[in-house]
């Protein structure tokens, strides 16, 4: 017997572990690096100003994959940026316009605090119908949102959001179903933030505010069997990793990785190599996020 999560192909209680098989690649995610100007708690990444486990990406690499992408037709229609915080790398607005210029779609993960408002000029005349940029808000309370973010996290990042809303930019809000509350008074509670900081956005379109599943490793969840896609009525085409795929630099290595998931940059085993094309494999969904997250909980990065 094993335990849980131990085992590539089998469960602890001896089924076939469930997988993914990737046919295209929608969403093309780019670590830009995991420093980043705050020190989250449950960061699922660590970012924080010290973490550089996955170093700064370059334009030159970004470009690399970017392109591997459009000569090999591999499906994609959508870039993501997240870091780290990606408007600490210096290569950010380049890549970015790279990005729109061959017409993706292009999605830039942000805290909205002094990175982005101190270079608030360059992405100005980056903006674009193309481009959106989603704010990470741990809560509408500003309590409690220091309470993972820090001190003195809330007023820089509504500053931001105020600045995004009036020069009419593209952006959302990502949040985290935390402390018991549901989707709905979430969604209820943060109509009225909405109303208060006069935002331009809708809370009820999943696409301008969105919620993920809280994801905590040592919280017990099931293991997800080949069985689980007809119990759970579940089509595993809308799992992340069929679609999707991230880049990495990891610190000391020479190039970046494919990796399977958004969420797993530091696992060896979610590690697909060099290439996106030698990224195209199955996925064994051999760790608690793909569980709790992917499966159980519908999220999904993009």
């Amino acid at each position: 017997m094993y335990q849980k999560f131990e085992n590539k192909n089998f469960t602890a209680d001896n089924k076939a572990r469930a997988f993914i098989e990737s046919k295209k690649l929608k969403t093309l995610w780019f670590n830009t690096g995991t420093l980043c100007n705050l020190t989250c708690k449950n960061c699922y990444i660590e970012s924080s100003p010290k973490n550089d486990r996955l170093s700064y990406l370059s334009f030159d690499e970004f470009k690399m994959f970017v392109n591997e992408s459009i000569q090999n037709e591999m499906g994609t229609e959508e870039i993501g940026f997240t870091g780290g915080e990606p408007f600490m790398n210096k290569d950010i607005f380049k890549m970015i316009k790279y990005s729109l210029d061959n017409r993706f779609k292009t999605l830039v993960l942000t805290n909205a605090m002094k990175p982005m408002i101190n270079n608030k000029n360059d992405l100005n005349k980056l903006n674009h119908l193309n481009l959106t940029i989603r704010v990470s808000i741990d809560h509408y309370n500003k309590d409690k949102h220091e309470q993972i973010r820090g001190p003195n996290s809330w007023g820089p990042m509504i500053e931001g959001l105020k600045w995004l809303s009036e020069n009419k930019f593209n952006y959302c809000l990502a949040t985290r179903l935390m402390w018991n509350e549901d989707e709905e008074t979430t969604r209820r509670n943060f109509k009225k933030f909405i109303d208060q900081y006069q935002l331009a956005l809708d809370v009820e379109n999943k696409n301008q505010l969105v919620t993920f599943a809280e994801m905590n490793e040592k919280q017990d969840t099931p293991e997800i069997t080949t069985e689980c896609w007809g119990i759970l009525n579940k089509d595993p085409n809308t799992v992340m990793c069929s679609t999707s795929r991230m880049i990495v630099k990891k610190k000391g290595n020479e190039n970046p990785s494919v990796i399977a998931c958004t969420l797993l940059p530091y696992k060896q085993e979610f590690d697909l190599g060099n290439s996106l094309k030698e990224s195209m494999k199955k996925i064994y969904l051999n760790h608690p996020h793909c569980s709790k997250f992917c499966v159980l909980g519908g999220s999904s990065c993009s």
